[in-house]
């Protein structure tokens, strides 16, 4: 039986770490972490939060629980658990690490100033976003190569693939859309435009695989997009500059981390209205849902 989930926050401006009880909606722990905490991945097992932490304060990493790469910002973590997918945003590259060792297995040339990072269900690709080159590079997540490079709509952020890897969703955000590729051949199929005030960023899936929710940034609101369809259904006003988004694994509770409000919002999914602001540290950046049992 699922009982409450534990819903972590990464607090940029901060470097914390904010930690809220989803059953009380409450703020239970906050945990200081280094300077510009930003993306965050669960291993499949639940047990750990990987937790990109941008600057080090110009130390290299101590012990075991941490792992030095380039200015990281987002994270993605192999279906096995057994690699980490990092992208170094100042650097251009992509890091590729074992979690049993912390080493590096392989740096890439990927897009300019990647962002984003998605790995697919069946272990074969990860997809990572370059905001300046407009690009989403393909990485063969076997051989640690890149195959290729797709043109998307302008900076994108956010990327993740759908329940059966037929489908890979990337936000655009000046572009004011979502890119629907085609898991296989990583070619844009469609494009979904938002409203004119939305600059979308993080995104989720519900768990049954039939909603999209996408953070609309300066949009200040959370577009709900049906899969089949791919068009909008409605849009649920929350926090000002909604970035990390992240759903309960019964799919009930969506979970908004607001930059420049400095909260997060709640979201019972089955009415689609705000049902709890909660406050968390300076900067709510990227949001992992952690289920317990």
């Amino acid at each position: 039986m699922i009982l409450a989930a534990l819903v972590f926050v990464t607090n940029e401006r901060a470097g914390t770490v904010s930690i809220i009880d989803s059953g009380t909606d409450k703020n239970v722990k906050t945990i200081a972490v280094g300077a510009r905490t930003r993306g965050l991945a669960l291993s499949p097992d639940g047990r750990r939060v990987y937790i990109a932490v941008s600057h080090f304060r110009d130390r290299p990493a101590r012990g075991p629980d941490e792992i030095a790469v380039l200015d990281p910002e987002g994270i993605a973590i192999s279906p096995d658990g057994k690699k980490i997918f990092i992208s170094n945003e100042d650097a251009g590259t992509a890091s590729i690490v074992d979690t049993s060792s912390g080493k590096t297995i392989a740096a890439l040339v990927v897009g300019t100033e990647p962002e984003g990072v998605a790995t697919s269900h069946d272990g074969k690709w990860a997809y990572m976003t370059g905001e300046t080159s407009n690009t989403v590079s393909v990485i063969d997540a076997r051989s640690h190569r890149v195959v290729n490079n797709v043109f998307v709509d302008a900076r994108p952020r956010g990327a993740l693939f759908s329940r059966d890897d037929t489908r890979a969703y990337v936000t655009s955000e000046i572009g004011g859309s979502v890119n629907v590729l085609d898991g296989k051949s990583h070619r844009v199929l469609t494009k979904i435009k938002l409203r004119a005030v939305d600059h979308p960023v993080g995104l989720v899936l519900s768990p049954s695989g039939k909603r999209l929710y996408v953070a609309t940034g300066r949009g200040n609101s959370i577009a709900v997009i049906d899969t089949t369809s791919n068009r909008v259904m409605q849009t649920i006003a929350v926090g000002q500059r909604p970035w990390g988004i992240g759903v309960t694994a019964d799919g009930r509770k969506l979970y908004s981390a607001n930059g420049l409000s400095n909260d997060v919002s709640v979201i019972d999914t089955a009415t689609a209205v705000v049902i709890a602001n909660i406050k968390a540290g300076d900067g709510p950046w990227g949001i992992a849902v952690v289920e317990t049992k």
